[in-house]
């Protein structure tokens, strides 16, 4: 990883929400405040940070804004969940990508194994791991509302979520770069793309059949939309993980896949995520009929899906986690001053 040590002092980045936003709508959700005073009073019981870490973690996520910004029709409780979800999501997320498990994989799948029995075992007590008591609450009040199978497909995605934690974990133990191929396919699990559409069921209770999600078309308009939210978050938290040593990221992969500098490496991702907009155009073009009423939920699904991708490329932009320091005022063509080894 030596090549990676020695980077530029900069790099430019075009704006990646006016990217997505040719296909997808930006909208606010009006209980913002009130949905995250209870959901921190909740986070607040749940011993996952000491106090400095979990004000840092709260502050510098602004998890309410993006749930604000992602979950726009939700009404008040289910967007307490929402950022309820963020909060056991990117704390989970955290401790593999940047905490004491960063390059343990069998500590991670420890920590998977406890989370299982969660729902393998659901008329069980609430587990003491952090972690899976947090995923204990959430799916207690996701049953309360969703269809059984928005349930079971966020556990089905829960699954592949935390698998593909303890394969990057252990990509980092052996400092392995994948091919780029190999890499946007463990990125879709690793960001929670799956459980994200699940969410978004919850958050407006809709109630789809198992059929829409087993059609072609929309398997590939959900691959579409999640390489839509996550190609912009490596390009987004690059210099933040360049930072901590982590070269789990789209951009490395091009990098070393290519033999291309940074720069030149963050352009090509760039026009992959102009055309990935096309083929999302391409593809709803192609949306076959399942009957009018379950084509009115499956536009209901499909508009909110598009507001969590706009609400999550500009949530990458406000919050600090990516951009500390960095005036995001004008986005077209951004100059990022590289981080400083250790800076996070």
């Amino acid at each position: 990883m030596q090549r990676y040590e020695s980077l530029p002092p900069q790099f430019y980045l075009q704006d990646l929400a006016a990217i997505t936003g040719r296909v997808c709508e930006l909208r606010v959700n009006p209980y913002q405040a009130e949905a995250d005073r209870a959901a921190r009073s909740w986070f607040n019981q749940i011993s996952v940070y000491d106090d400095r870490k979990k004000s840092k973690f709260l502050n510098y996520g602004k998890f309410d804004l993006f749930a604000t910004l992602s979950f726009p029709d939700a009404d008040c409780m289910h967007l307490e969940t929402c950022i309820m979800f963020f909060f056991w999501a990117f704390s989970t997320d955290d401790l593999s990508d940047e905490g004491d498990l960063q390059s343990k994989p069998d500590a991670v799948q420890a920590g998977h194994d406890i989370s299982v029995s969660v729902y393998t075992n659901p008329d069980g007590s609430r587990p003491q791991y952090p972690y899976a008591a947090m995923l204990y609450d959430l799916l207690t009040r996701f049953r309360r509302t969703s269809t059984i199978g928005a349930y079971h497909r966020f556990i089905r995605a829960f699954e592949a979520f935390s698998s593909s934690q303890v394969t990057q974990s252990r990509n980092r133990s052996q400092d392995r770069i994948p091919s780029v191929d190999e890499f946007i396919l463990m990125r879709r699990a690793t960001i929670g793309g799956a459980l994200v559409e699940a969410m978004v069921e919850y958050s407006l209770d809709l109630d789809l059949p198992d059929i829409v999600f087993e059609n072609p078309i929309i398997k590939a308009m959900s691959d579409a939309t999640t390489d839509l939210m996550t190609w912009p978050n490596d390009l987004c938290s690059f210099n933040k993980e360049q930072s901590d040593g982590d070269y789990q990221n789209l951009v490395f992969c091009i990098m070393h896949e290519r033999d291309v500098g940074l720069q030149e490496a963050i352009n090509i991702l760039t026009e992959m995520l102009k055309q990935r907009v096309n083929d999302y155009i391409k593809f709803k073009s192609q949306l076959p009929s399942f009957g009018a009423d379950v084509d009115a939920e499956l536009e209901r699904y499909l508009h909110a899906l598009e507001n969590f991708v706009q609400g999550t490329v500009l949530w990458y932009y406000l919050s600090p986690r990516y951009f500390r320091g960095v005036d995001v005022t004008n986005r077209d063509n951004l100059v990022v001053p590289l981080f400083e080894k250790g800076a996070f």
